[in-house]
């Protein structure tokens, strides 16, 4: 197939079939979700977010209960166990380990290369993709605005053009706004070695989400994935991208509360934002895996207006790979 020759170097640097990676969702990406990608030959990342350090040792060995296949684990660097998360995947001896939340410490990043493991950092611009490189980074994830849960401020679209097109000297991984095989096998030409996926994932049979919540994704439409704003620098809030419900309206006077309480000195910087994080990971675990889709969070990206229909994860992939393979041969053919 055509495809194999785009896929070549992704594939190998993941060491799966298929350089298709299903991203780390808190609550959604765990050992069942990402056992099953790999088994199809594709690339799950198990999500460690604020797990206890013994919860994740189980998701990581339950995970390789399922499959031999490699995997993944994505790490939230402003997570209270972040450090000890580090400590457990260098010593469990992880293939992948990805950084995520913020900008690693170089001495960080090192320290999951010599435990073997090859490291993918995040960039959501393109100041912080030369960063990560000069930092050791062996490979990097480009997230665009278009993506669901913790955002960047960019457009895949223009990170495609002041990274991708211009950095060779690691491979590139793309997401943000991705749902379809024609949109990767263009994405592969421009030179992306392979692409990250969650919303599209979360409507498999073998994610965990709550009916409800697969079911409010099946409705939705591209414009009701919404970014929340950020109203006072003091509260220098990560945008998130999620349905509209009653979830992001609390949301919004959450911050206002905290910013009164900032105003009066009743809260440090540091409180505020901790009260910000765990509104989120409370809401979204509330909608994602107890189905409260009326005041839950419903991280989505725009991707999700492209998404009808709940399906088994081998069928999902096949497709991605059956549409990516006709449209190169669609585009042969217009070349002539």
């Amino acid at each position: 197939m055509r495809l194999d020759r785009l896929f070549e170097r992704g594939a190998a640097f993941l060491g799966a079939k298929y350089p298709i990676v299903c991203g780390a969702m808190s609550w959604l990406s765990d050992h069942r979700l990402v056992a099953a990608m790999a088994e199809t030959g594709a690339f799950g990342l198990l999500a460690a977010g604020n797990l206890p350090v013994d919860k994740l040792r189980e998701e990581i060995e339950q995970t390789r209960a399922l499959t031999r296949r490699p995997f993944g684990v994505n790490l939230i660097t402003i997570a209270p166990n972040y450090l000890d998360h580090l400590a457990l995947v260098t010593e469990l001896g992880v293939p992948t380990i990805v950084f995520a939340g913020s900008i690693p410490k170089g001495g960080e990043v090192a320290r999951a290369k010599d435990s073997g493991a090859k490291v993918i950092c995040f960039a959501a611009t393109d100041l912080l993709a030369h960063k990560m490189i000069d930092q050791g980074a062996d490979a990097l994830i480009l997230e665009g605005s278009e993506a669901g849960g913790h955002i960047g401020p960019v457009s895949l679209t223009v990170l495609l053009q002041q990274i991708l097109f211009k950095v060779d000297s690691v491979p590139i991984f793309v997401a943000g706004g991705i749902a379809r095989g024609q949109m990767m096998a263009h994405l592969l030409l421009m030179g992306a070695a392979g692409v990250q996926m969650g919303t599209l994932f979360v409507m498999s049979e073998e994610c965990s989400a709550h009916p409800a919540f697969k079911e409010t994704f099946r409705r939705a439409k591209a414009r009701d994935a919404m970014a929340t704003p950020s109203f006072d620098s003091r509260l220098p809030v990560i945008p998130v991208r999620a349905l509209q419900n009653e979830g992001t309206i609390e949301f919004k006077k959450l911050q206002l509360e905290m910013m009164e309480k900032l105003d009066q000195e009743l809260i440090t910087r540091a409180e505020a934002q901790d009260q910000v994080e765990r509104f989120w990971l409370g809401a979204l675990r509330r909608a994602a895996l107890e189905g409260d889709v009326k005041t839950g969070s419903l991280m989505a990206g725009q991707s999700v207006g492209l998404v009808d229909e709940v399906k088994p994860l081998a069928q999902i992939v096949r497709e991605l790979v059956d549409d990516a393979e006709r449209e190169l041969e669609r585009v042969a053919t217009a070349l002539g």
